[in-house]
């Protein structure tokens, strides 16, 4: 009875007006930073938050606009769609159809919110569920560590297939979702006009930043590195002559086991490490884009047909670990399984995010306004490099981080339309 009480408080404090009624703006509102923040915790969690956002969102009435990636976004969904439909099991489709449902994250993001607290209060929530999901991981670590201990087994060996994941169900779902959290904290940290307590956020970014490091996603490495060079560019010009100095004294100073997987980047171990592995999955996805450029084989059906188009000349039998329902290339993968419109869809839309964020930093923001728009264009940089070795999109979780992210850039914009809003 006290639960319920206090809930019943708690919804008529937040969501009710003056006169009573509810208030179904704040209600979306507060259902949309919800959803922003979910997707680092659970994807269970982030599918019911975004039906009440839909339901609190139609409920609102308010003016309701289309974030500027609309035309791409559209496009990439008539692609999937005709390629389903074009599709020798169009059923097969419904996941990724399905999928489309967590862009109402940027949907909601950038019509419901109006004040720069607001979108700050939502970046910086994203990183404190970045941080916990990383201090999960240290525990999941520990016990992989112990594991090998017990069993006789070279760490390395044992660890490279079973990985800490945080929250998340795969090292690189939490890898890419570590990757937006050390951009935002650090564009927070580069551009703001308000940082309290910014001891304890660097201590939130060591810790980040070593959950990154031990989940050993070499993908994600690079990806990290070239968003926080732009943000350091666009900060202080001279940092980034100090970084390769830092990526020198990681090479040479790294423990074990980060030291044997870097060096697995120039120097693979053929039974461990997918370097073979990717060049072989773009080589499968190349020859299904020349055979189907316009409409792909159809979502959902690269495993089907992957041997079909697997190179001759490439290891045989197919190793088991081979056989992927993805091509760890977000670019070939969508080009062979939706078709290369798709593809550039995807392209496209990257590039209109870059486009109109460099041109708002051209003209005169408030330091809150720059931290979301650089924060944005970071992640941005970061996912569409990270998408060469990786379908990171293709992850709910990821893509609603990243979504979350570009609106705030974008709503962050709005307040120049709405300046009384800003606070």
């Amino acid at each position: 009875m006290r639960v319920e009480s206090l809930s019943k408080h708690f919804v008529t404090l937040m969501f009710t007006t003056a006169d009573g009624k509810l208030n179904w703006h704040a209600a979306a509102l507060y259902f949309a930073m919800a959803a922003g923040v979910s997707g680092l915790l659970s994807t269970a969690l982030l599918n019911i938050i975004l039906g009440f956002t839909i339901v609190t969102l139609v409920a609102d009435r308010k003016q309701f606009r289309l974030p500027p990636i609309w035309a791409p976004f559209a496009v990439f969904v008539l692609w999937t769609l005709l390629s389903a439909a074009a599709s020798d099991k169009p059923l097969m489709a419904w996941p990724q159809i399905k999928k489309f449902y967590v862009w109402v994250v940027i949907f909601a993001i950038y019509a419901l919110f109006r004040k720069l607290a607001d979108i700050r209060r939502l970046l910086l929530a994203i990183v404190l569920a970045g941080t916990a999901s990383a201090l999960f991981s240290y525990w999941e670590f520990f016990v992989r560590y112990q594991r090998a201990q017990q069993s006789h087994q070279p760490f390395y060996n044992s660890y490279v297939a079973d990985r800490i994941t945080g929250f998340m169900s795969h090292w690189m779902t939490f890898s890419a979702q570590m990757m937006i959290c050390l951009l935002i904290l650090a564009a927070w940290l580069f551009f703001a006009r308000e940082r309290r307590h910014i001891g304890w956020w660097i201590v939130a970014g060591a810790i980040m930043a070593l959950g990154l490091l031990l989940a050993m996603t070499r993908s994600v490495w690079p990806a990290t590195g070239a968003g926080l060079v732009y943000l350091m560019w666009f900060w202080r010009r001279w940092t980034v002559a100090l970084l390769p100095a830092l990526a020198l004294l990681v090479v040479v100073a790294a423990p074990e086991p980060i030291a044997t997987r870097i060096r697995s980047i120039y120097r693979p171990d053929r039974t461990l490490d997918s370097n073979q592995h990717r060049e072989v999955l773009r080589e499968t996805g190349l020859r299904m884009m020349e055979a189907h450029p316009l409409l792909g084989v159809g979502p959902e059906r690269v495993y089907d047909n992957f041997e079909q188009y697997y190179p001759p000349d490439a290891p045989h039998p197919i190793p088991s670990n081979w056989y992927y329902r993805h091509l760890h290339n977000t670019y070939i993968h969508y080009a062979a399984e939706r078709g290369i419109p798709a593809m550039l869809a995807i392209l496209a839309l990257f590039a209109k995010c870059l486009y109109d964020f460099f041109r708002a930093l051209r003209r005169p923001l408030t330091p809150d306004q720059r931290f979301a728009v650089h924060a944005a264009v970071a992640v941005v940089i970061g996912v569409a490099i990270g998408g060469w070795w990786e379908v990171n999109l293709g992850d709910s979780e990821v893509l609603s981080t990243f979504l979350a992210v570009v609106g705030s850039g974008y709503a962050a914009l709005k307040q120049e339309q709405e300046p009384t809003l800003q606070a």
